[in-house]
């Protein structure tokens, strides 16, 4: 069994003051971070919010907030809240709607389904959903258990986010994720006598500071800095940890996989790995070594742009124990990222420091798209939408499985890329009806996000979900619904969808719906009633029973929704050294959860599917050292996506205080290259290259090297013109990336390493 630990020394999740106030314990969920549930305490009176503090109590965050939290009464009262389903009664973008009731918005819906699945079958059905409010989870059930679609999206080439790293999780280790060990699932934390403090943490194309991504807090680290440990940074830019690192390796954007070999190279040249845990638990150390050697450290320097005496200093240090990896999404945004995640994660196998105490935590299951059917039924077979057919999808394969048939032994959803050739050549079948929710997809990580507008306005018709006019709903809706904030709904919380332990809490429903909101889990069992009026399929009565069915599939955790509801916050453990006690496998037999029982560092599951089982280093298809050419029009290598405290991808743009810390898109530049361009900071410049240009503030700094730029993602303007959807064409810096650029096996793009120059914008341009 699972061991979970409740406070019971903490404050009741409820509580009175003698001046009327309820004091409400709640964790955070719906302003980013993938779902983690930071503490909050809400102190509401005579049904208002009338302040937004930390929970002290929360064993995790203890107190701690992000500029985002404490904004939140900005957030959630602000006047261009949603309040009431609409529907589009002008031209998709010309902001004309009209006031409807719940009753007439599901309706049409549901009308609207009907007619396209008998038209056109029900895989013309399209669910888009991004991170998003509460991190994705409610987005195969709403396309499998309801609407019984494979066409299934998350609009972001490549499926540049986190999915290339558990690919290698999986594939090579037999995890479904393995993070830093923090602490989070022990029930003294940094004092519990069964963690130990890593020596070294290498940190790596993140900035957890900023964004608490993954099921990481990243106060965690400054924790464990406290304590003695140190800190190794990979990253083009300089952020605060990397200052404080022992080693800041700033290497040239796109070089990862070559810096990420050439760290390996040195502790096995060096033969300082772990040769008793090599020959025990490894598969496919020779040939591994082989491979390291063709990236001799002179080599890799020249690549990456790191002083040779760094990388091996750095690779010293990692191959001490205990020591740990916290790789972002980097890795991920770079068409070489099944082979940095290979590297980076065999870098830390031969060393020892999988799944030991201050080492790489395992974890040990996930819920992430497992808890749902490939079709929807209730528990009779009877009990398919009225006037349809019985349809049975199951052998139908995702659009894109056939050229990327990875991707389907690791997420059940279309390949992103294929999927936009699909809704705009109709092949391999038509798209007409999309279901849009948790995502703003033309503002933030679609590449070339014109042709995604233009392929989806042209859709039959377009559902959006959300709490504020975004240009996603603007430009595409028909019918809007209004959703609720985390504070107007009761939610699950859970590390990594229970892939890391850490925290299982509950995010509590403190003041009534604003308007007619409602919760995106609440829209989907209105839905699923609708459609399947005889079903009796308890997951979807309630809320609350959607959560217990949620915790059912975790094995061996006995904890129902109305307990962790009433202690708000609980902390699950797992064991260290899974491995030598059979519990990574399905079978119960010791080892990893491979075809070889072994870690793979000569991957067999890469092989099969006809790519190099070995970490290799893919120069960027658009960098320097492969395009020349471009770069005698575009000087400057362009990466975006580093993160900024007061957003989450496109969120948070309307808020006035976080505006006022950071209120327009900038790219930041090295002062060498800016006073070479005639750039002073704060001027406003257009950045380009060969598939379009976006305009920014410029950002004179330090912190990004000569010749490379760094520029903001996810911008609009919702103070802007509507015609012009928020300026957001203008703004988003996704139009200079390629579509289907992707990597082998088809995952991750070139969203870290374009070529570009940068001028300044003249007069009104």
């Amino acid at each position: 069994m699972l061991k979970v630990h409740f406070n019971e020394d903490a404050p009741p999740a409820v509580r009175e003051t003698g001046d009327g106030t309820v004091i409400y314990r709640t964790c955070a969920a719906g302003l980013g971070c993938h779902n983690q549930g930071c503490g909050l305490r809400v102190h509401v009176k005579d049904g208002v919010i009338r302040k937004v503090e930390g929970d002290p109590d929360h064993p995790i965050t203890k107190g701690r907030l992000c500029v985002r939290c404490l904004t939140a009464l900005e957030y959630i009262n602000h006047e261009d809240r949603l309040l009431h389903p609409l529907k589009r009664v002008g031209k998709r973008g010309e902001n004309k709607w009209e006031r409807i009731t719940w009753d007439e918005a599901l309706d049409a819906v549901v009308e609207k389904y009907r007619q396209t699945v008998e038209s056109y079958g029900v895989n013309a059905v399209a669910v888009l959903c991004g991170t998003g409010r509460e991190a994705s989870k409610y987005h195969h059930p709403l396309a499998f258990d309801v609407f019984g679609t494979q066409t299934v999206i998350h609009p972001n080439s490549g499926w540049s986010c986190i999915v290339p790293r558990k690919a290698m999780m999986r594939w090579a280790m037999g995890a479904p994720y393995i993070e830093i060990d923090n602490a989070a699932g022990l029930a003294g934390r940094y004092d519990d006598p069964a963690w130990e403090c890593p020596k070294y943490m290498l940190v790596w194309g993140r900035d957890p500071l900023r964004s608490n991504a993954d099921g990481l807090w990243g106060h965690s680290m400054i924790e464990m800095m406290k304590r003695g440990c140190k800190l190794i940074v990979a990253d083009p830019r300089v952020n605060w940890l990397a200052t404080r690192a022992e080693y800041h390796l700033q290497l040239r954007p796109g070089t990862d996989g070559a810096l990420a070999i050439g760290l390996l190279n040195v502790v096995i040249e060096e033969g300082l790995y772990d040769h008793d845990f090599v020959d025990r638990w490894t598969y496919g150390f020779d040939e591994l070594a082989r491979r390291c050697r063709e990236y001799p450290v002179e080599d890799v320097a020249r690549i990456t742009g790191v002083d040779p005496d760094d990388i091996r200093g750095a690779a010293r240090c990692l191959s001490e124990k205990p020591s740990t990896l916290s790789m972002g999404l980097a890795v991920d945004q770079n068409p070489n990222c099944l082979q940095i995640g290979h590297a980076l994660l065999s870098l830390f196998a031969i060393c020892g420091n999988m799944d030991i105490p201050g080492g790489c935590l395992m974890g040990a299951t996930s819920t992430f798209g497992g808890q749902v059917e490939n079709k929807p039924k209730g528990e009779d077979e009877d009990a398919e939408p009225e006037g349809l057919a019985k349809y049975d999808n199951t052998d139908t394969p995702m659009i894109g499985h056939d050229r990327y048939p990875a991707m389907g032994a690791l997420v059940m959803t279309a390949h992103p890329d294929a999927a936009l050739d699909a809704i705009e050549t109709g092949a391999p079948h038509p798209v007409k009806f999309a279901y849009i929710f948790n995502n703003n997809p033309i503002a933030c990580m679609v590449t070339q996000p014109k042709r995604w507008y233009e392929a989806l306005r042209k859709l039959d018709f377009i559902v959006v979900a959300d709490l504020f006019m975004t240009p996603t709903v603007l430009g595409l809706a028909d019918i809007v619904l209004p959703a609720s904030s985390y504070f107007e709904h009761d939610g699950l919380i859970s590390n990594n969808n229970f892939s890391q332990p850490g925290q299982l809490g509950s995010n509590i429903k403190v003041i009534p719906n604003m308007g007619e909101t409602k919760s995106d889990l609440e829209i989907i069992i209105e839905l699923h009633k609708r459609l399947y009026p005889r079903s009796a399929n308890v997951k979807y009565r309630s809320p609350e029973d959607y959560f217990n069915a949620e915790l059912s599939q975790v094995p061996g955790l006995d904890v129902s929704f109305s307990q962790i509801r009433e202690k708000v916050i609980g902390q699950y453990e797992l064991d260290y050294r899974k491995y030598e006690k059979g519990l990574l496998r399905p079978d119960g037999a010791v080892g990893f959860n491979t075809p070889t029982g072994r870690i793979e560092l000569y991957s067999t599951q890469l092989a099969r599917f006809g790519e190099d089982p070995l970490p290799y280093y893919l120069a960027p298809k658009y960098s320097k050292e492969e395009r020349p050419d471009l770069f005698e029009e575009y000087p400057l290598t362009m990466t975006t996506g580093a993160r900024r405290f007061t957003s989450f991808h496109s969120e948070n743009r309307q808020i006035k205080t976080l505006r006022e810390m950071h209120p327009w898109p900038t790219v930041q530049i090295n002062p060498t290259t800016a006073a070479g361009l005639g750039i002073d900071d704060g001027a406003w410049v257009w950045i380009e290259n060969h598939f379009g240009r976006v305009r920014m503030v410029a950002e004179v700094t330090p912190i990004v090297q000569e010749d490379v730029v760094s520029c903001d993602h996810g911008w609009w303007y919702p103070e802007g013109d509507p015609d012009s959807l928020y300026g957001v064409f203008e703004a988003n810096v996704s139009s200079l990336i390629p579509h289907e650029e992707n990597g082998p096996l088809g995952f991750g793009t070139h969203y870290k390493c374009m070529p570009c120059k940068v001028y300044r914008a003249q007069g009104g341009e």
